[in-house]
């Protein structure tokens, strides 16, 4: 007969707990884009070449997406409590290291171990809401509350970068982090459970490594080929990553103590949630990049009020996930849920196809409000399917897997719907245009400086057109790729909660699914007490 054993409730402690762990994941989010107003000023101070220009950019979001598997995996052996605060350590550190760095090669290896120890911060966050919160409800709540600061993170990180800017030098908006950091050493022990599972084996190095560079060199293409197309030396290297990963797979199937176990992913619950996620972030981070030029070259706005204004439809998030936890709460199917969103994010996509050249800010801020809410939907109830699927004690690996997938649907974004949003661009742009404006609207905008008044009119209003015919073309692309998604999420996930059986003896949350008869320690309760190192 199933279990029937009602499981604990989380109390106060554990709801600071929560709001102790939304510190790190705030400061991993944001530094993916707080970097955006600073290239003058870092240009200004450490000259880089173009190329260390890009690697300081990029080389964060490289290594973070590389490590996320294998710090995952570390911290359910190690104790995500405690890698929690090793990374803390090593991303302040790094902070202070990037804020005075003398030179663009000192900076690059600043930002690289911000992306490990950044790397270490955010599989340990969701792992330890999976083990605070037992209780399905409020699970729901907690993870609702964790995307929510992920995804606002990343839309926070322009605006403080532009605020601490106008009175600060650009090493500023990397001291931010350190009194955060800080503060989350001194009430993490005191706060937040210890927890690693006792049956993990041994550390896989090797598995690691394969992880590691398997990962790096296929997220490396696929923004270079997004970036400037594809040749021999970008092919080859996300080629070389999939066979690096086909090895780490074959190594993980045939270990007794796989780092990530891939049973997990034979289950349809815990395969069609990273499946939806990807395809969130793909939309998501892949529009994003069209919708700042937009604003700041379409539309004219200074960068910092383009920020601002972009915050605008994220507001909405704060209420969007709460209300699809709730609608979980009540026995709403989550397939339906997820479904749902994808459809309210292409309606939102649709309303982005009416953005006119001119005057568009209101179109655009409707627009984009839909499809974020959509999108924050599909997150959080796709997060909170995903690791309520997974036992705790693999909680850790579990939910880096999730994090590398969104990492990766963000870099296929960006590529695929850039180079849709390209090659229509240069098909729209009059053949009377130099080359630099052919090639991009910033170009466009940067060669009309050096033309007279007429010809700079001519010239921007032709790239305008031809930039805004390349997003109506692009919004296009991506409602009817959520349209697609949501025929997914309920082909997939409603297969999984209906009629699917807990690998590891957890029911889904939500489901009508019951678990097998199990010992009551099989899932061990956690113990609260600071010095604790494993689950007790």
């Amino acid at each position: 007969m199933p279990d029937t054993t009602t499981p604990p409730r989380a109390g106060r402690r554990e709801w600071i707990g929560l709001a102790v762990l939304i510190l790190p994941l705030l400061l991993v989010s944001m530094d993916v884009s707080v970097l955006y107003f600073t290239v003058p000023f870092i240009s200004r101070d450490l000259a880089p070449s173009s190329t260390e220009q890009l690697w300081i950019f990029d080389i964060y979001g490289f290594v973070l997406a590389g490590f996320l598997i294998t710090m995952g995996a570390l911290g359910d052996r190690m104790g995500r409590r405690r890698l929690l605060m090793i990374g803390a350590l090593g991303f302040s550190s790094a902070s202070a290291l990037a804020a005075y760095a003398g030179s663009a090669p000192m900076l690059i290896g600043a930002r690289a171990i911000l992306g490990v120890a950044g790397a270490t911060l955010m599989p340990s966050t969701l792992a330890l809401v999976r083990n605070m919160f037992h209780d399905d409800k409020q699970r729901a709540t907690a993870i609702a509350v964790w995307t929510g600061v992920m995804t606002g993170g990343i839309a926070l990180g322009p605006i403080v970068s532009g605020l601490l800017l106008e009175h600060f030098w650009w090493g500023s908006v990397f001291l931010i982090n350190i009194p955060a950091m800080v503060l989350l050493l001194a009430l993490a022990p005191v706060l937040l459970p210890e927890y690693r599972n006792p049956a993990a084996g041994r550390f896989d190095l090797a598995g690691a490594v394969l992880s590691i560079v398997a990962v790096l060199p296929v997220i490396w293409a696929i923004k270079e080929i997004a970036a400037h197309g594809a040749d021999l030396t970008r092919a080859a290297a996300g080629l070389a990553g999939l066979v690096i990963a086909a090895v780490f797979v074959r190594r993980q199937r045939r270990r007794a103590d796989p780092m990530l176990d891939l049973a997990i992913l034979r289950r349809p619950a815990f395969a069609g949630s990273v499946a939806v996620s990807l395809l969130a972030t793909f939309a998501m981070i892949g529009f994003a990049v069209l919708s700042t030029q937009y604003l700041q070259l379409v539309l004219g706005m200074s960068p910092l009020r383009g920020a601002l204004w972009s915050l605008v439809p994220s507001a909405g998030v704060g209420a969007t996930a709460p209300i699809a936890a709730t609608l979980a709460r009540r026995g709403v199917d989550r397939a339906k849920i997820i479904a749902v969103g994808f459809v309210v994010a292409a309606a939102g996509f649709a309303v982005l196809s009416a953005v006119p050249v001119t005057s568009g800010l209101g179109v655009w801020l409707v627009g984009s409000a839909l499809y974020v809410a959509g999108i924050v939907v599909v997150l959080s109830t796709a997060t909170e399917l995903a690791v309520g699927t997974v036992p705790p004690e693999r909680a850790g690996a579990s939910s880096a897997l999730m994090e590398t997938a969104s990492e990766f649907g963000g870099a296929l974004g960006i590529a695929i719907l850039g180079s849709v949003a390209t090659a229509v661009y240069r098909a729209r742009i009059t053949d009377a245009a130099p080359a630099l404006a052919r090639e991009t609207l910033g170009g466009a905008v940067a060669t009309a400086g050096r033309l007279s008044p007429t010809a700079a009119a001519d010239l921007l209003r032709s790239a305008r057109e031809a930039f805004v015919a390349s997003m109506h073309t692009t919004v296009w692309t991506s409602a009817a790729i959520m349209l697609l998604a949501a025929v997914v999420a309920l082909a997939a996930l409603r297969r999984a909660s209906d009629h699917d059986q807990d690998l590891f003896g957890h029911g889904v949350p939500g489901s009508s699914i019951s678990p097998p008869l199990l010992p009551r320690e099989t899932v061990p309760p956690l113990s609260l007490r600071s010095g604790d190192s494993t689950a007790t």
